[in-house]
């Protein structure tokens, strides 16, 4: 679950011309770097699906390649999600996806398949229509390798890189932002209220520790590999966020009060 022309094979070592200075801003380091777009079209979408082949069927094959013959991993999910992109302005690369499960009819979220804490059977309480899931968040082999030599599927960054360089301490943390970002508007664009997933326990630490935090419901179950269900209420998420985390709080929003 956590995990074209697609470009995704480039080298990215930013260049040194283009180094962000020593005094600007997350924000404008992000903005610098990188941009989340909506994969709203036939081309995003695919460029979308190529990249999720490419992770979870090729590098890590959590799904069966087989099942995917023209090289697009996409499930029966898809047909009610929203996607994201989220783009490398210098080089114009994809570095990460991820998409939002929405509500469909009266179907549970896939994490009921693997989850069955009190919280999930209790939808009405928490609002159905306006609960999802975050789902398939993917990087980009590249843009991973570029943070770490450890081999990791479902997060931009580890907790501390190996011998990083100035650029990387700075820009490679945005990349597991700049997809979080992409899960908020999608969730404030559609009235979303209540996010679950189902996390690598150290995609969680990692961002519990910068302020975007999850409770975990439940124990870790075996999908893939130990993960963590968790849940999350975005009013009060985002309300603890901009009270610790302010610059962080403004890169997810955009400033906006929500």
């Amino acid at each position: 679950m956590l995990s074209g022309n697609l470009p995704v094979t480039p080298n990215v070592r930013p260049d040194s011309r283009s180094q962000p200075a020593g005094n600007e801003s997350l924000v404008e380091v992000y903005n610098r770097y990188f941009e989340t777009v909506p994969a709203d079209t036939p081309e995003r979408l695919d460029e979308a699906y190529r990249l999720r082949y490419q992770v979870y069927c090729v590098e890590h094959p959590f799904e069966n390649p087989l099942k995917h013959p023209d090289g697009r991993e996409t499930d029966i999910y898809d047909a009610h999600s929203v996607h994201s992109l989220l783009i490398h302005r210098p080089t114009g690369s994809v570095a990460g996806t991820v998409r939002l499960i929405l509500p469909y009819d009266d179907d549970p979220l896939p994490i009921a398949s693997i989850c069955d804490h009190p919280l999930l059977k209790e939808r009405l309480a928490l609002a159905p229509r306006n609960t999802a899931e975050l789902s398939r968040f993917a990087v980009s082999k590249q843009f991973r390798r570029r943070a770490t030599d450890t081999p990791v599927v479902d997060y931009g960054v580890v907790e501390r890189p190996a011998n990083p360089d100035p650029v990387d301490r700075r820009v490679m943390p945005h990349i597991t932002l700049g997809l979080m970002k992409a899960v908020f508007d999608m969730s404030l664009e559609r009235g979303i209220t209540h996010l679950f997933a189902v996390m690598e326990p150290a995609l969680l630490r990692l961002i519990n520790r910068i302020g975007i935090v999850f409770d975990p419901i439940g124990p870790l179950v075996d999908y893939h590999g130990g993960r963590q269900p968790c849940h999350s209420g975005l009013s009060e998420l985002l309300g603890r966020l901009r009270q610790i985390q302010p610059e962080i709080w403004t890169l997810i929003t955009g400033g906006r009060d929500v």
